[in-house]
């Protein structure tokens, strides 16, 4: 199959939406660009073509995708909202849509168990990107990352390509994703002391910001517990070399004859593992800055840089688990736990 690649301009995204339109209303599937990483999208409402994203992605039937949707108000299209949760999850709304924020709220009947992978709820967002947001104006869209199940998460159309080009039909280029990072997901549930949002997974929104609406809640999970949301399983975000995280510049210890890759943060500084050995590769997330966005945008481009290098370990500092932090140290988490699978 060849891939055709469209880039949406400032000029011409109109007819990039269009031709979006006309491949997921023909059962087929297409890659989109969101604010947080690219999308690889079908019919919310077919169950046949969102069977050929998870074809495409190698995506275990339990692992749920997220529901894209066009407007605030078609939120009930595929959502229950319960009516003591209606003042929380209009805060939310208000506050955080189009943004990175997927609500988890109980499941319309006739959203497709596939989309869902047989829960009763539907995991929804959003996006602030205009291209997303206007196909989905159109067609709303179940659309998980548009890379193979468990690797690194595409923050540009280039890096689509290298992933699912030959798979697919049609990428839409929206330029490189502002915020580099999976949308923080939260499950809206009222206790008898009042409305809480248990956190599913840390994204760019950070539990700090969330905090102003409603108590924020990890739940504690194990192994055996069932996912609720996408990018719950414990190895994801994973290049194919080797990866560790190193918390500590004094717990790395290398060994000789194997050629070392760095992530770092910003560099140089405290935590700093520039001078730790010579490096065969560097990517640096915030030069010299320090800045925990910036780093977050382009954690995912450098991971794959390092992936590409040749080197036989990479090796990543740690970062402050301090806003959007907290959820850079969970894909680097799993994306160590996923290397070693």
């Amino acid at each position: 199959m060849d891939t055709k690649l469209v880039v949406a301009d400032f000029e011409d995204w109109r007819e990039a939406v269009a031709e979006a339109i006309a491949v997921l209303e023909g059962d087929g599937v297409v890659a989109l660009p969101t604010e947080t990483v690219y999308g690889l999208a079908a019919d919310a409402f077919n169950a046949e073509a969102v069977a050929r994203v998870f074809e495409v992605k190698e995506r275990p039937s339990f692992d749920p995708l997220i529901v894209h949707i066009g407007h605030k108000r078609d939120l009930d299209l595929v959502a229950k909202v319960p009516e003591e949760l209606e003042e929380v999850v209009d805060e939310l709304v208000e506050a955080h849509w189009p943004g990175p924020l997927t609500l988890v709220l109980p499941k319309r009947e006739d959203v497709p168990d596939l989309v869902t992978s047989g829960l009763g709820t539907v995991a929804v967002r959003l996006s602030a990107h205009e291209v997303m947001r206007a196909v989905a104006r159109e067609i709303p869209i179940a659309a998980p990352s548009a890379n193979r199940f468990g690797r690194i998460s595409p923050t540009s159309a280039q890096a689509v390509m290298e992933e699912l080009g030959g798979k697919i039909p049609l990428v839409i280029d929206g330029g490189a994703c502002r915020d580099g990072l999976e949308s923080t997901i939260v499950a809206p549930e009222m206790t008898e002391k009042g409305p809480i949002l248990r956190l599913l997974r840390p994204g760019p929104i950070p539990k700090e910001e969330l905090r102003k609406i409603a108590k924020v809640v990890k739940p504690k999970r194990s192994k055996e517990d069932h996912v609720e949301a996408p990018g719950q399983i414990e190895s994801h975000y994973a290049p194919a070399t080797p990866l560790v995280v190193v918390e500590r510049p004094e717990d790395f210890i290398p060994e000789e004859g194997l050629r070392y890759g760095l992530l770092s943060y910003r560099g140089e500084g405290k935590g700093s593992l520039m001078e730790a050995t010579e490096w065969a590769h560097t990517e640096v997330m915030s030069p010299g800055k320090g800045k925990l966005a910036e780093g977050a945008v382009r954690l995912f481009y450098c991971l794959r840089s390092l992936d590409a290098a040749g080197v036989d370990v990479i090796v990543a500092e740690a970062v402050s688990e301090t806003g959007v932090g907290v959820a850079m140290m969970d894909r680097l988490r799993r994306a160590a736990a996923g290397s070693k699978k």
